[in-house]
């Protein structure tokens, strides 16, 4: 049986001193402001059938890594953690090596969307992180706008040794029903092989209230038209797509957006590209 992995979720614990979580004290985040555990997530996976997960990171600290690490070891549906590492230090190696020996460590992130300065990712003292993730076959995550995605391509073949995964499609603007520029910087992208793309984090950027699944299947189909099937994989973005919808209406609204592919796509985007892209240690 196909095994059915979403590539994108994420725990925060905000009884936890030395974690940042300030963020969610937004007005209109109440839904998410609050701690989000495995045994919060477990319930939503088995009612949407869906077998593993991968988890993301939140924050710019190694203890978050080390903190998940341990919670995937007591679950085993947690299948892989994509933490972070500093990637402008001069500990940047010591950091991916203390972490790249554990079995489901699978790769590194960094909030490039928050970052004041809209090229920090071409960065000199970045780049030679990302050499170095490049140096030991670590995968990278790129959290991006609509207006960084024109470097995913640049960062592709800067570094054509780095498998490189573009979160929620680079959070295209839905809720508008805009594509200018979006669809041309992610084709560029898709042009380069070892780029491939998040169905995630779509129900957030429609209209929370009132989105519907034919709200988003203009940038699901355009994904895969850039990426095709091969590329492409499912993630929920849970909980911060609690602010929008529930976690199986996530997974209805993508298998409802993936109606017209074949049944050997629907189990690459459902699962096997995840477990190839990050080399999950899955049976």
């Amino acid at each position: 049986m196909d095994l059915i992995v979403d590539s994108h979720q994420h725990f925060w614990d905000r009884s936890m001193s030395g974690f940042d979580y300030s963020w969610q004290d937004k007005k209109g985040l109440e839904k998410i402001c609050r701690s989000f555990l495995p045994e919060d997530l477990e319930s939503n996976i088995k009612e949407a059938g869906v077998d593993k997960t991968v988890f993301v990171q939140t924050q710019h600290d190694l203890e978050e890594n080390r903190w998940v690490l341990s919670l995937a070891e007591k679950h085993d549906w947690i299948a892989g953690v994509v933490g972070w590492v500093d990637l402008a230090s001069d500990e940047c190696e010591g950091q991916i090596d203390e972490f790249n020996g554990h079995p489901k460590f699978v790769g590194v992130r960094h909030v490039v969307q928050d970052e004041p300065d809209p090229d920090f990712i071409l960065r000199e003292d970045i780049g030679r992180g990302l050499r170095l993730l490049e140096k030991h076959d670590v995968p990278f995550d790129l959290l991006f706008f609509v207006k960084h995605l024109k470097h995913a391509a640049t960062l592709a073949k800067r570094y054509p040794g780095l498998r490189i995964v573009i979160d929620h499609l680079a959070k295209p603007e839905i809720k508008a029903a805009r594509m200018e520029g979006w669809k041309v910087d992610l084709l560029r992208a898709a042009e380069c092989c070892n780029v491939w793309c998040k169905l995630s984090g779509m129900v957030t950027e429609a209209d929370w209230a009132n989105w519907t699944s034919s709200d988003l299947k203009p940038y699901v189909e355009t994904a895969l038209e850039a990426f095709g099937a091969n590329r492409c994989m499912f993630g929920s973005d849970w909980p911060v797509c609690e602010l929008a919808a529930s976690y199986q209406q996530v997974f209805d609204a993508l298998i409802e957006c993936i109606g017209g592919v074949s049944a050997e796509e629907r189990s690459k985007i459902l699962g096997h590209n995840a477990i190839d892209f990050y080399r999950l240690p899955v049976s």
